[in-house]
């Protein structure tokens, strides 16, 4: 049985499989064909941190899969009264068919996979956030833009920057990750990233640049520089990230067919103009939209691997 908790546990070959398979049912959908990948199945869909796009992309994601998306939030369920993880898991996970979590630490989403019965997806933790990364993934391969992809993220070493190292890492194209000091990516996870670089010949160049980071990219990205929970640092970082916003001035050093994405939530003119997001080469609510059609595509292909 797999779990999709992170892209390190992943090859190269999975993970274009599994966009394949989102794409076709993508199509599918598009063609208004709807078919039973997982008639009557129920997704258990645990929330400690609140979502939109988690939710309603899952929701109706296992909806259009034939089963049913059950939402759980932490005051509705005994893990918010202080039930241990593992036997949370091993009393829902005998009750449905796949589990989705959007949580704090990794260590609690590692820890329910450890006792579940069925397959757990990382909705997104405190370190890594896979399924965004995977439906960023299909939105630059729909504009064409997977061969010699150059990637900038600009901003914080958050969830959203240590996925962008694993996927890079699994895929093998050049990361330019550029952060202010003090709020740079874990060592740990660049450090594996790097190992897994020398495989996949990824190139991944780490500073405190933007601008140099951008120059002559493919793909600019970014992510909100007040992430949940640090909402009483937000005049600090503000500051701090002074000279990070992705801008017309930014994106006229990147490649004049660049994409901008974002996985949202955006704070308009703090880590993005108001131009940049709403601008021709923002593609920012495709890639929400695959959101929906990249999980279907982790789902089914997880459902897929119990049957081997």
């Amino acid at each position: 049985m797999r779990h999709f908790l992170t892209l390190t546990d992943y090859t190269k070959e999975e993970i274009l499989e599994i966009l394949n398979l989102a794409k076709k049912i993508k199509k599918e959908t598009k063609n208004r064909v709807f078919k039973d990948y997982m008639p009557k199945q129920t997704l258990g869909m645990i929330f400690e941190k609140s979502s939109t796009r988690t939710r309603v992309s899952f929701e109706t994601g296992i909806y259009q899969l034939g089963g049913i998306g059950l939402f759980l939030s932490s005051n509705d369920i005994q893990l918010g009264r202080g039930e241990p993880m593992s036997d949370t898991s091993r009393v829902i996970s005998r009750m449905v068919n796949m589990v989705m979590i959007r949580t704090f630490e990794q260590s609690k989403l590692e820890e329910f996979a450890k006792y579940s019965k069925v397959p757990v997806i990382n909705g997104l933790t405190n370190e890594f956030h896979p399924v965004q990364l995977m439906a960023d993934y299909m939105t630059i391969q729909e504009a064409g833009l997977d061969k010699d992809l150059i990637v900038a993220y600009i901003g914080d070493g958050n969830n959203m920057a240590h996925s962008w190292l694993n996927m890079a890492a699994k895929l093998g194209f050049e990361l330019r990750i550029a952060t202010p000091k003090d709020y740079e990516v874990d060592d740990t996870i660049l450090k594996n990233a790097l190992n897994e670089a020398k495989n996949s010949g990824a190139k991944i160049v780490i500073s405190n640049n933007p601008k140099e980071a951008v120059k002559g990219s493919t793909v600019v990205t970014t992510d909100t520089w007040v992430s949940m929970g640090q909402e009483d640092e937000k005049e600090k970082r503000v500051k701090d990230f002074d000279g990070y916003i992705v801008d017309d001035n930014m994106m006229n050093l990147a490649h004049k067919k660049a994409i901008f994405l974002h996985c949202l939530p955006a704070y308009r003119d703090y880590e993005v103009s108001q131009e940049v997001i709403e601008g021709p080469q923002s593609l920012i609510f495709q890639e929400a939209e695959n959101r929906l059609h990249a999980q279907k595509g982790v789902m089914v292909w997880l459902d897929k691997q119990r049957d081997k």
